[in-house]
């Protein structure tokens, strides 16, 4: 405890470049599952790997009424994701960056 609203955490070494001291209103507690936990090591991950998030499937639809229009919002299924993971976007900004999402939709 660093103060009386915030813990300095003791972080492994790949995360040195992260802050070690956390307010308290962020720190929840866990209670991990050994057997999910994967090593860093056993993965490999290059350098300059990246990942990329693709849609699979459009869960929801639904319209938020503003003052003065109406927003669009999509509940998005992503690839190698659970359907308790898909997030909510914004219709027009997944229908322009996947348009081939909403074609398969239409159908």
């Amino acid at each position: 405890m660093v103060g009386q609203v915030a813990y300095e955490l003791e972080l492994p070494k790949y995360l040195a470049v992260v802050h070690p001291v956390f307010h308290v209103s962020i720190l929840r507690k866990f209670i991990g599952d050994p057997s999910l936990v994967v090593s860093a090591d056993t993965i490999m991950v290059k350098d300059g790997f990246t990942y990329e998030k693709i849609p699979i499937a459009i869960l929801d639809r639904q319209v938020c009424k503003l003052r003065t229009k109406e927003v669009a919002s999509i509940t998005v299924l992503w690839r190698s994701q659970k359907v308790e993971e898909a997030t909510c976007e914004a219709e027009e900004d997944i229908k322009s960056r996947y348009p081939n999402l909403f074609e398969e939709q239409a159908d």
